[in-house]
């Protein structure tokens, strides 16, 4: 196998960019686990672990097919749209808004198996762009795989620390939703461009700046409204497991 110093450099410049295309991804992942109980986050992000390379590698194999899969961008986004939806429209304001929603039992599967399997369905809709630029830059399968796995393992280390963030100022939720609908429109850009319905494409750094905008202001008028309390935290929990 030829190894030089370039393919190094490939595999951390491909990390980075797995950080900076999936900067969304961590958002969203975050917000689908939170209403698992803290016991069965760990394992939801652990199994989305092994789900996320088993993709990946499968994926970095058969790259040159991926680019025909666009419905899953399709599919993608709808359902983050559909996410938003029931966040906003939700019966009670927005105090019931900010509290957080207990995983529920989905297609016959546990709540925590339910939650494992749209996890990896949506980070499916996300991996799409970041294979394809990675598979642009190297035509070293291992290079693509190394940059790219190593890139999934640091945003599995950014959703824990979502997760902490949200559990401790609940008022940010709001701010979280925005930013999935966001990304959910623009993964219905991105597909409506490759069908030919539009003729742009969103700016991959306008998009990530307009999200930390978000992100800030939102984490802003959270420190302003205060931590959670712990009591409060304790009969959620108690709530999720009952």
């Amino acid at each position: 196998m030829d190894v030089q110093f370039s393919d190094f450099v490939n595999v951390g410049l491909l990390v980075v960019l797995e950080g900076l295309l999936s900067a969304d991804n961590a958002l969203v992942l975050a917000m689908m686990i939170l209403g698992l109980p803290r016991r069965d986050q760990k394992k939801a992000l652990r199994y989305g672990l092994v789900g996320a390379f088993a993709f990946r590698i499968l994926a970095t194999l058969l790259a040159t097919y991926l680019i025909r899969i666009g419905v899953v961008q399709l599919a993608g986004g709808l359902y983050l749209l559909y996410l938003c939806y029931q966040h906003f429209f939700r019966d009670g304001g927005g105090e019931e808004r900010q509290r957080i929603q207990p995983a529920r039992p989905w297609l016959g599967m546990s709540a925590l198996w339910g939650t494992v399997v749209k996890v990896e369905l949506v980070n499916i809709a996300f991996s799409v762009d970041s294979i394809l630029v990675a598979v642009a830059m190297s035509k070293k399968t291992w290079v693509v795989l190394a940059g790219g796995l190593l890139g999934i393992i640091a945003i599995r280390v950014v959703i824990g620390q979502l997760l902490t963030l949200v559990r401790r100022y609940p008022a940010i939720v709001d701010g979280a939703f925005i930013i999935i609908a966001w990304v959910g429109v623009k993964l219905l850009l991105e597909y409506m461009h490759a069908e030919g319905m539009v003729h742009f494409v969103i700016n991959k750094w306008i998009s990530f700046g307009l999200i930390a905008a978000i992100f800030l202001v939102s984490y802003a008028y959270a420190r302003r409204k205060g931590p959670a309390s712990e009591a409060g935290e304790e009969a959620e929990e108690l709530l999720r497991r009952g």
